[in-house]
Formats: structure tokens, sequence, C-alpha cells
């Protein structure tokens, strides 16, 4: 090999190294916008939702003001703590309650951080996971968690389980899981370390933890979290927990689908 060819080789190898380090640098300093995707509304913003409904404030310990959004059934004790996707606001995620009422749950809905109508931004997993912790603290003030169903769709599965391993509930309803985000990056982006994931949310992890029921529902045509995700995280079951299949099912409007909502309704039957 000629002097001048080694060092054409040498200058490519640079050039490929300084750009993958690009890359991960990139990955782990802009991870949040690549993550998620909020939605801001402007502090007057109405809300028309058909449903009876009641908007909430509560402080972080930081000072931060996240909201929230409080669904009335016409007759209920009961209440369904929802952490939505990783995309929009209450705006949009807000119609999916309509068939929870309907079914008398009461359906509580979290902004996180930078969502919405919630100040501030998301800066770290453990503050995500405690924003979560002291909002549901908040409505054990007027609903016994006993009597509460934590659900976790897509991105707010790994918090709902982390809470649901941390606390008291009836029953834990997880939509669209991921075994963890490392697992998902390594999934969809190998050539990329783990190690520059700031937010791992490892739904694996916490699962074995939850002492109530815990039903997993997973469509197997999802193109955004693969359904072998549920599939693993369902070797970690302890009797009576469940992974219902939605067949054709993808990503998406999981609420809307009648297998969904029949399943579902035999599912809380089950847990009471």
């Amino acid at each position: 090999m000629s002097p001048r060819t080694k060092r054409l080789l040498l200058r490519f190898f640079l050039i490929v190294t300084a750009g993958y380090l690009l890359i991960c640098c990139l990955a782990y300093f802009l991870q949040e916008k690549l993550i998620f995707y909020p939605e801001k509304l402007p502090d007057d913003y109405r809300f028309r939702f058909p449903a009876a409904h009641e908007e909430l404030q509560f402080t972080m310990a930081d000072g931060v003001q996240l909201h929230g959004v409080l669904f009335k059934a016409d007759s209920s004790r009961r209440l369904i703590f929802y952490l939505h996707g990783n995309a929009g606001s209450l705006a949009g995620w807000g119609e999916a309650a309509d068939f929870y009422t309907a079914s008398g749950y009461d359906v509580f809905m979290l902004d996180y951080r930078g969502y919405g109508k919630s100040e501030g931004k998301i800066n770290g997993q453990q503050r995500f996971f405690d924003d979560v912790q002291s909002v549901y603290d908040s409505l054990s003030a007027r609903y016994a968690v006993r009597e509460t169903i934590i659900l976790g769709y897509s991105i707010g599965t790994g918090a709902a389980t982390w809470l649901a391993a941390h606390n008291d509930a009836r029953m834990l309803i997880l939509q669209a899981p991921y075994y963890s985000l490392t697992d998902m990056m390594q999934h969809y982006y190998p050539v990329l370390p783990t190690f520059v994931l700031k937010y791992r949310f490892e739904t694996f992890r916490f699962l074995p933890q939850c002492k109530m029921p815990v039903t997993i529902f997973h469509g197997d045509a999802d193109e955004v979290i693969y359904y072998g995700s549920s599939q693993k995280l369902s070797t970690l079951f302890k009797p009576g927990d469940t992974l219902i299949t939605l067949q054709e099912a993808g990503h998406n409007n999981l609420s809307d689908r009648p297998d969904y909502q029949e399943a579902f309704l035999q599912a809380v039957g089950k847990g009471q």
C-alpha cells in the first residue's frame, strides 16, 4: 500500500470517526427534542371537551406549575390516572377520556413539563418521575389509591410502571409499552452507544415490583414501539398478569378500538 493510499485511508477513518462522535454528542445533548414532542398551549386556552371536566394546577418542589384535567363521569368514586404519550398536549389527548368516563370512571390526565399549560421543560428522568409522584399524591386526597387505576400510554408507560412499583393502586394498565428506552435504541439504532441515553425508562426493572394486577395491551402491527417489547415484558409477569394482543393494531388510538374497549372492561372487572 502506497503512502498516499495510507494517508487517504487515515483521513477517511478520521472523518468517519469525527462524524460518529458528532452524532453521539447531538444524540446526548438534543435527546429531549428527539424523545419529547410537546404542544405548548397559552395559559388562557379554553378546552372544549363535551364531558364535564375540571382543570387542576400542581406546584412541584422547584416551584414549577404543572397542569392537568380531571374528567368526571356521571357517578364515580374511582379514578384512572392517565399518563399520555410523547407528543401533543391535553388538547388532543383529552378525547381519550370519553370511553372511560362513559364506563363510569373519572379520568385524570397530566401534561408533563413543557406540555400544554404546564410550565418548565423536561430535564431529567428522576425529575419526570418525581413530578408524577407529586401529582399522584395530590390526587390521593380525592380518590382512594386502592380504587385508582394507573394507566400509561407509550412514553407514559415507563413512568406509570415506576409509579405503580412505588405506590398502591387497584391496577396497572399499559398501552404499547417499551421494555426500556435503551432496548428501543438498540432495536432501532444499534450503531449508537446506549450510554448517551439520559432517559432509560426501564419498564422491565419496575414491573416485577408491581404488586397490583397488570394488564398490557399492544398492537401486533405497532410501527413505533415494536410488539416484541410487550412479549419480553410478559416474561416478567406474576400470576394473574395479562398481555392482550390487539390484532393488526398500530400505535395510535388504541382506546377507540372496540376490541380494546371490550378487553379493558373485562380486565378491570377481574381486577375488582
